[in-house]
């Protein structure tokens, strides 16, 4: 019996005349994906992308995973292919159906004609099969058209006909790239991993930047920001995260700048750095975890003043949501329980003990002049270096 991939995707369907663009993207996608997994066709017709193993070698339970953590897809289920005769319909529901409703009380059959050239419509199909279904669970369920435990679903389309056992709701949102290229802040915290995760959800191709403090962060520290992104690269795809040590910067702000400055100072240098990093890798944008409110440079005055070293669009996606929500996509995504791990980030390094939290901008600027900011920045991205992030999976 042949089992194959049937993915629906939802927003996509709203595209009008770019539709075929973010379909072309979609399945570009998974062609890519299918690739640690074996040998695949992937194909498309009526809204929908069929994946298919071509040998037995091709792994369709890994290919399964991939495919309902990408973007674009709304829902996947595994299905069994049919010969478009009633008979051959209704020897593969009897044997592929049962093992999806061991345990359950109920179930309704629903039929789906697209090929109108097919003998029997869909309410026929329904009929026929839920019969054959009742008889070879023995009586152990129950039809339910209302409220059932599983749906069956009958699909005669042109090529073939498909009986599955319904779907699970997929990743949403839109194919990554479609949206173009992003730099994602990434700290080792809970909010930037899910900033990027969200960012993706809306089309864009993430890099990340890291900023470290070697030696008063680890090589642990790093490498726990390496883990972030090679789980949130199971739904973004490969990241490729930038890493850039602070280091010198801090310790010339320690020394020059005062105190209650430092954390708008050293942001605001992030910011400016971030930026000459997506000019050389061609993202458009930064992506940043910040939360209004949440903590002292999360204030309204403290963001106008870092978006001041900012000379590309900030996207902050997390911005109006209160922890709990964040924690909530944080654990969903995988990412959680490696971002509470205890190790340092270059943030809580020379931490004021009152940042300022209504800067004034003016004020900012001057204790800024204190420093050769360009030479420092400059310092900076010059010692940096890339690590490619693959997903586990």
């Amino acid at each position: 019996m042949r089992e194959i991939l049937l993915c629906k995707y939802g927003e996509i369907v709203l595209k009008g005349a770019n539709k075929r663009f973010f379909e072309d993207a979609l399945c570009k996608e998974l062609r890519h994906r299918a690739k640690k997994h074996g040998n695949f066709e992937i194909s498309r017709a009526q809204s929908t992308i069929y994946i298919k193993p071509l040998d037995d070698f091709a792994d369709i339970d890994g290919m399964y995973e991939s495919a309902k953590r990408t973007f674009g897809i709304a829902a996947i289920g595994r299905a069994a292919v049919c010969e478009k005769n009633i008979e051959d319909i209704k020897r593969v529901t009897r044997e592929y159906i049962p093992q999806f409703l061991e345990g359950k009380n109920s179930f309704k059959v629903e039929g789906k004609r697209s090929d109108k050239t097919f003998p029997y419509n869909s309410m026929e199909l329904s009929q026929l099969l839920g019969g054959e279904i009742l008889d070879a669970m023995h009586g152990k369920i129950r039809v339910d058209v209302r409220k059932p435990e599983v749906t069956v679903k009958i699909e005669v389309r042109e090529q073939a006909a498909y009986v599955h056992a319904g779907q699970i709701s997929g990743a949403g949102g839109i194919p990554v790239g479609t949206g173009g290229h992003g730099m994602l802040l990434l700290s080792g915290g809970i909010d930037s991993p899910v900033a990027g995760y969200m960012m993706a959800k809306r089309g864009l191709r993430v890099e990340a930047v890291h900023f470290e403090s070697f030696p008063y962060t680890s090589e642990m520290a790093r490498d726990k920001v390496i883990r972030l992104a090679r789980t949130i690269a199971a739904h973004t795809g490969d990241v490729y995260v930038h890493v850039v040590s602070l280091t010198r910067i801090q310790e010339e702000l320690s020394k020059k700048c005062e105190e209650d400055y430092f954390t708008l100072l050293l942001r605001r240098y992030m910011m400016y750095i971030a930026c000459r990093m997506a000019a050389n890798h061609g993202s458009k944008c930064l992506i940043t975890g910040e939360s209004l409110g949440q903590v002292a440079s999360q204030t309204m005055e403290a963001i106008a003043v870092t978006d001041n070293a900012s000379t590309l669009p900030v996207f902050r996606p997390c911005i109006g949501m209160d922890k709990e929500e964040i924690i909530e996509i944080s654990r969903k995504i995988g990412t959680f329980d490696i971002s509470i791990e205890p190790y340092e980030d270059c943030c809580t390094v020379f931490t004021p003990r009152h940042p300022r939290t209504k800067p004034v901008l003016e004020k900012v600027l001057a204790e800024e002049r204190k420093l050769d900011f360009e030479a420092l920045a400059n310092e900076a991205i010059s010692g940096a270096y890339t690590i490619r992030a693959e997903a586990y999976q």
